[in-house]
């Protein structure tokens, strides 16, 4: 364990997520000196642990330069992203080129101020150009995007903290839930009239858990209510591939849907057995090429590096594999142990056996996991095959307790960019957000604050509740 000793409450976030970084496998506890009684239980129950203090009398970005660079003598590590903590590394760049600074300019603020890798410097650098490009014709001003969560999936996959609920349980309440979108929908409808809708997104959860005749009517009653003349992009995420059937994909292609995802995390059938995905790879190709047969001209897929038990041979099976299927659309995640995850779970046990000396004889499938590590090999590995198939970066974004503290990055072939994806992580633009644990958020310039209201997480409680998560987004864009 790494104990941190700080005399004034600051900075803790950010102190933790640096001490973690550089030792991933250990806890890490930030600690007032003042509050004696706090300190002395944490060091009497961990006498092995490993004490430093931290200076937070400085400013917070001269705090976490010092602090990278003691830690990196200290272990003789550097991190890819240096001293940043933050998740969207981009949006630091994005905002030097709106002030005006030249790309040397920004290299060496980069590297001096946040002692970032050349190779990661050079890569947000170009995607930020590459952002800015592709986000020419948005309506900052007066436009927005609308973000509708469907909180359902076949089953629970073992990373995901998402707000999801299992399909056979709950496929009683369905259309009662779409009635109560259709309420905030009308309110959309109703408060947004006049504006520009840019980008429509359906994510989850899985939307294809929903029957046809729901997709159709869900669809319908927006392009009823709301004016899509405008709209550059309509994503319906279909990600697991045993919630695709034809006639599923049928209907979005009908109702005018531009862009699907079919993710496959990884082309081992062990491991996706092992995550909770109960599908197979041949049911992932299947549901890919019968897309392709339905029309569909821009399909994403997400891929995961650092499952458990995977590595770098793994995971240049995986791009061999989609490469074949050439989607149009890559995302490319690093693991992110998320908290309130059946994976973070199991993660904990396992500390505490090691901690404990105990063993278990039981440890089949997900009983037991220590083998979750993301590599700078892997990550090449995947970045090349990306480009080996005509795909460029264009976005990325980075999640706390990320694995090899490296970042996820979206490549897409040229036109076929997920614009949703940059504008809901760089954050330029208002997002409408319909659903169960969905977060709406007001940008009030490309400069501004931004102000957030979410939407309850517990489906059945959203749905008693609707008309209040209507008058919170009504208070939020008076």
């Amino acid at each position: 364990m790494q104990i941190v000793l700080i005399k004034e409450d600051k900075y803790l976030y950010d102190i933790h997520s640096l001490y973690k970084a550089f030792y991933p496998e250990q806890d890490v506890k930030v600690l007032l000196t003042s509050d004696t009684e706090k300190c002395k239980e944490v060091m009497d129950a961990n006498p092995d642990a490993e004490i430093s203090e931290v200076d937070v009398s400085v400013s917070k970005n001269q705090l976490k330069k010092d602090t990278y660079l003691k830690l990196s003598e200290k272990t003789g590590k550097k991190l890819p992203w240096g001293n940043l903590t933050g998740i969207r590394p981009t949006r630091i760049i994005m905002n030097l080129i709106e002030e005006g600074k030249s790309d040397k300019e920004i290299i060496d603020h980069m590297r001096n101020q946040y002692c970032v890798s050349d190779e990661k410097i050079d890569l947000s650098l170009k995607i930020a150009h590459r952002e800015k490009d592709i986000l020419k014709d948005i309506d900052y001003k007066n436009g927005y995007s609308l973000y509708i969560g469907i909180p359902f999936c076949p089953t629970t996959c073992l990373y995901c903290s998402f707000t999801s609920y299992p399909i056979g349980a709950f496929s009683g309440i369905v259309d009662d839930y779409i009635s109560c979108l259709e309420k905030e929908i009308d309110y959309v409808a109703e408060e947004f009239k006049g504006k520009t809708l840019d980008t429509v997104y359906i994510g989850g959860g899985t939307p294809t858990t929903l029957e046809p005749n729901q997709l159709e009517r869900l669809i319908g009653y927006l392009k009823d209510k709301l004016d899509f003349s405008k709209v550059k992009e309509f994503t319906v995420e279909s990600g697991r591939p045993d919630s695709i059937t034809r006639d599923k994909l049928k209907v979005m292609k009908k109702m005018g849907v531009t862009r699907i995802s079919v993710n496959p995390q990884t082309m081992r059938d062990e491991t996706l057995k092992l995550i909770g995905r109960r599908h197979t790879v041949d049911q992932l190709v299947s549901s890919f090429n019968m897309a392709r047969e339905e029309g569909f001209d821009n399909i994403n897929m997400d891929i995961i590096l650092g499952l458990p038990g995977e590595g770098a041979s793994d995971v240049a099976y995986t791009m061999s594999k989609i490469a074949e299927l050439a989607p149009d659309d890559l995302t490319v995640h690093s693991l992110a142990i998320k908290r309130g995850s059946k994976l973070a779970e199991i993660m904990d046990q396992t500390r505490q056996r090691t901690k404990n000396n105990l063993s278990d004889s039981n440890n089949s499938e997900t009983g037991y996991l220590d083998e979750i590590n993301n590599t700078v090999e892997m990550m090449e590995i995947a970045s090349k095959g990306a480009r080996d198939m005509g795909l460029e970066p264009y976005y990325l974004y980075r999640q706390k307790n990320i694995s090899g503290n490296f970042e996820n990055t979206g490549f897409a072939r040229k036109g076929k960019a997920g614009i949703y994806n940059i504008l809901i992580n760089e954050e330029v633009q208002s997002i409408v957000a319909l659903g169960a644990g969905t977060v709406t958020k007001r940008v009030y310039g490309f400069d501004g604050r931004i102000e957030r209201c979410d939407n309850v997480k517990d489906v059945k409680l959203y749905m008693e509740q609707v008309d209040e998560m209507i008058k919170r987004k009504w208070k939020l864009f008076l």
